[in-house]
């Protein structure tokens, strides 16, 4: 069979294919061209056992260089379908049967549940063998046998042809469908390498969820097409981060504003391992990043923190700052995607005035899979509404203000969770602090805040509405402090502001009736 070339890897020159592109804690490095071969051959036996460009192969799959062949793999030739490892029956089910999918990957040990669903749904499942002590590319995949030379046409997947499906949270509503082409992917890709300046000596430690777009297109794509080498850990884990960066001396990583924060915790307790690290830049995404976060990690890493804006919907990045200029508090200026501020009728609004954020570029995904009415409310002209808020200053630099559902409406006074929370990052004795709505019966929303407080320290109610008081309008300071020793996060990482009330227990009419006081969450809710 003629060999089948992923277009998310890239082609290096002669001599150049020996220099390392995955390692992996407790496994052989692998070289660019072990890589390049590793993917082509799964491609080529993908397409051998019958799939297409078009058809959906769900991934069920733990984080490491696994996820990453079999994912670089299935979407040079067909649509990949990553699904979060950790989903339960009913999950399985709904994701399953939305997709379409045509084929189940998952390891060959346990993952029980997924491959009963898939069977029930008639969908084939291919078990892979992970390796164990190997080199990164040492995977088995136990799909049907290759069809005999020359009877399987090879195809790959073109730009227009859909390469990943995922879905959006469905915080609010059932989940929709993007559908990311490859030309999609490759634009994103090069927006990302070239804000960067990623290149061939970089090493990217990858810590996010292998099943989400920022660790997908950043922290994988992105660099491996840079001709740079990954670390593919095992997911976050701010215990052995310091092993990690000590380990392989990575000269990047990316991560979610709550893994920063917890990096930052546990630095103190690293001091030798943060001093010989030779990190380069460290980014952030995914959610907004406290100025406060951002000056304790630059602090103490002793590097640019970059800060940057993505969505799925955009394939990942839409704005990033520079590593020779950052605004702190903005996401930066565009970098490939086009951005504008509109009012409600579409019309831009003026600098430094707040509105809708609407993009457009060759990285936006043209519309969600089977949903006519969420097109129609989201796209026009060209231009898709991102949902967030924000406003554009003299440089056409990009500064969010909130999601446009996560603003709270008290009595008609429209209050940005975000400004609560910069002001109380930036207090030594609070660790991480959220602000978000419960509802109350005469206001409709009234405004509370999750804390978690800096280890060592007692923080009272009264404290933080002293700090947010001496700040912000008296509308704008909560009656409810809730102290926890968790605050509730998503399978990405990210804090779930939308689902804090109802994960917190203060939904519901008791709730509603509450006017004042703190509350300590009871064990149960503490570990959730």
């Amino acid at each position: 069979m003629t060999s089948l070339v992923c277009p998310f890897l890239p082609s290096l020159p002669s001599g150049t294919g020996r220099k390392t592109a995955l390692l992996s804690p407790g496994r052989q490095a692998c070289s660019h061209q072990s890589l390049t071969a590793a993917v082509s051959g799964t491609a080529a036996r993908l397409v051998a056992a019958g799939l297409k460009p078009g058809d959906v192969v769900a991934l069920s799959m733990p984080n490491g260089p696994e996820m990453a062949i079999l994912f670089l793999a299935v979407a040079t030739v067909a649509t990949a379908a990553p699904l979060n490892p950790a989903y339960r029956e009913a999950e399985l089910d709904f994701y399953l049967d939305d997709l379409g999918a045509k084929l189940l990957l998952c390891p060959k040990s346990g993952f029980e549940t997924a491959k009963s669903v898939a069977r029930a749904r008639g969908v084939p499942v291919a078990e892979v063998e992970l390796g164990s002590g190997g080199a990164c590319d040492a995977l088995i995949v136990d799909l049907p046998a290759a069809a005999p030379e020359g009877i399987v046409e090879i195809a790959g997947n073109r730009s227009s042809d859909i390469a990943l499906l995922l879905h959006t949270s469905g915080t609010t509503a059932r989940p929709k469908l993007v559908g990311l082409t490859r030309g999609n992917i490759e634009a994103s890709i090069r927006n990302v390498a070239g804000t960067l300046h990623l290149g061939q000596d970089d090493v990217g430690l990858s810590i996010l969820p292998l099943f989400h777009i920022h660790g997908l297109v950043a922290t994988l794509c992105a660099p491996l097409h840079a001709g740079g080498a990954v670390v593919c850990t095992e997911g976050f884990d701010a215990m052995k981060f310091f092993r990690w960066l000590g380990d392989f001396s990575p000269t990047w990583y990316s991560a979610v504003p709550s893994m920063h924060q917890a990096i930052l915790q546990r630095a103190k307790r690293n001091p030798e391992i943060v001093a010989k690290a030779r990190l380069r830049f460290v980014r952030s995404s995914s959610a907004a990043l406290a100025p406060a976060t951002l000056e304790g990690l630059e602090t103490t890493f002793g590097c640019p923190v970059v800060e940057a804006y993505g969505m799925t919907e955009a394939a990942h990045q839409i704005t990033s700052n520079r590593l020779d200029h950052r605004l702190p508090g903005s996401v930066g200026e565009m970098t490939g995607a086009r951005v504008r501020v509109v009012n409600a009728a579409w019309n831009d609004v003026p600098t430094g005035t707040v509105g809708a954020i609407v993009i457009q570029g060759d990285n936006v995904h043209g519309g969600y899979l089977n949903a006519p009415s969420a097109n129609e409310a989201s796209f026009r002209d060209g231009w898709f509404d991102t949902g967030d808020q924000g406003f554009l200053d003299d440089l056409r630099r990009l500064t969010i203000t909130g999601r446009t559902k996560e603003i709270i409406n008290r009595g008609g006074e429209k209050i940005a969770p975000l400004e609560l929370d910069a002001v109380l990052a930036r207090d030594e004795r609070i660790a991480e602090a959220i602000a978000f709505a419960i509802p109350h019966r005469s206001l409709g929303e009234d405004v509370a805040v999750a804390i978690v407080p800096a280890e060592g320290r007692t923080l009272h109610a009264e404290d933080v509405r002293s700090v947010l008081g001496n700040v912000l309008a008296p509308h704008k300071v909560p009656r409810t402090v809730v102290f926890l020793d968790v605050i509730p996060k998503g399978p990405t990482g990210k804090i779930q502001r939308l689902k804090l009330a109802e994960l917190l227990g203060l939904t519901g009419e008791a709730s509603a009736l509450k006017a004042s006081g703190s509350v300590d969450a009871d064990p149960a809710k503490r570990s959730r």
